[in-house]
């Protein structure tokens, strides 16, 4: 076990990152890194030494005019122990390695904060212990995290290439996820898991805040409601819930229709009636989207009921007015 640092240093293994991997900016890095460059190491030298002996059997034992077949050997008790054995301890090896980082991935500690993730198409949504939504995640560095995740519609999967973690969002249950942050920035956030007409743009990330940092952002995010004027936390809140996924505010049809021009215009539903969209129709929209569905769209978008306090709709509401 002495050489296993020897192969990480062989491919230039470092903080800030290696031909296969990004800058390591998590606890857990390191430990993922080492693994995959052990693994890769290992195949690699049993792969150039097995394509080395065939092409040098295929030369030496090649059929030749003027040359009788040689009798070769046919059991060879020493050489069938050692690529028996030697493979087995390094598979073992292998597989304890494996075995301890999941573990140690599925078992956050104790005093880890809890942030609350949803994926939905297509977007993420995350939602602290104070009950604030926002469509990045915000972190402490050198702080251990938990993840919750969850999904309203199909499977998403969170993934950050730079923390080295991976886990599914499955809709119907929760799925858990921890890590620690080492280094302060911004860093990016994918769905690994195809989901969509619009999986390529379900992009968020994740900002890790210095020492301090993470407590005011959050005190001054929750309280944006009482700062803004009304449209403005509108707007907010549009892009925080992941509205702008389905919406868009310049007139281009999009998953649903676009909220320009919507407020005081009519409105025709799928069932052959019609209605002036004002106040109480868009707050019906958002609380049973599937009463009036919009003529030329799919009953696709979710209920928001729960998710959005009072203020918050009035909020939403005063947005779609200015967009005139």
């Amino acid at each position: 076990m002495i050489a296993l640092p020897l192969l990480a240093a062989a491919v230039g293994q470092s903080d800030q990152g290696s031909f296969w991997f990004p800058a390591q900016a998590s606890r857990y890095a390191p430990e993922v890194d080492f693994l995959f460059n052990f693994i890769l190491w290992i195949s690699t030298v049993f792969f150039v030494v097995i394509i080395a002996l065939m092409v040098l059997f295929i030369i030496r034992y090649r059929r030749r005019a003027g040359v009788a077949p040689e009798k070769t050997a046919t059991h060879n008790t020493a050489l069938e122990l050692t690529w028996s054995i030697l493979p087995g301890i390094l598979l073992l090896v292998m597989f304890w390695m494996g075995a301890k980082a999941f573990i140690g991935l599925r078992e956050p500690p104790e005093d880890s904060y809890e942030i609350a993730v949803t994926g939905q198409k297509w977007t993420w949504s995350f939602t602290y212990p104070n009950g604030h939504v926002d469509p990045e995640l915000h972190v402490p560095v050198d702080t251990p995290v938990r993840l919750v995740l969850s999904s309203d519609d199909v499977i998403h999967s969170f993934f950050v290439p730079a923390f080295r973690i991976k886990q599914d969002a499955v809709p119907g249950r929760y799925t858990k996820l921890w890590f620690n942050a080492k280094e302060t920035g911004t860093f990016q956030v994918f769905c690994a898991e195809y989901c969509g007409t619009k999986h390529s743009d379900m992009l968020t990330h994740v900002v890790v805040h210095e020492p301090g940092g993470f407590e005011k952002w959050l005190a001054d995010s929750s309280d944006f409601l009482a700062k803004l004027p009304p449209a403005e936390a509108g707007k907010k809140i549009y892009e925080s819930y992941g509205c702008k996924v389905c919406h868009t505010v310049d007139g281009t049809p999009g998953i649903g229709p676009s909220w320009k021009g919507v407020y005081g215009n009519k409105r025709s539903f799928t069932d052959g009636t019609s209605e002036v969209a004002e106040e109480n129709y868009l707050r019906q929209s958002i609380l049973e989207p599937q009463a009036k569905v919009v003529a030329g769209f799919g009953p696709v978008m979710p209920t928001f009921k729960g998710k959005l306090k009072d203020a918050e709709i009035t909020a939403l509401i005063e947005f779609i007015k200015t967009l005139k």
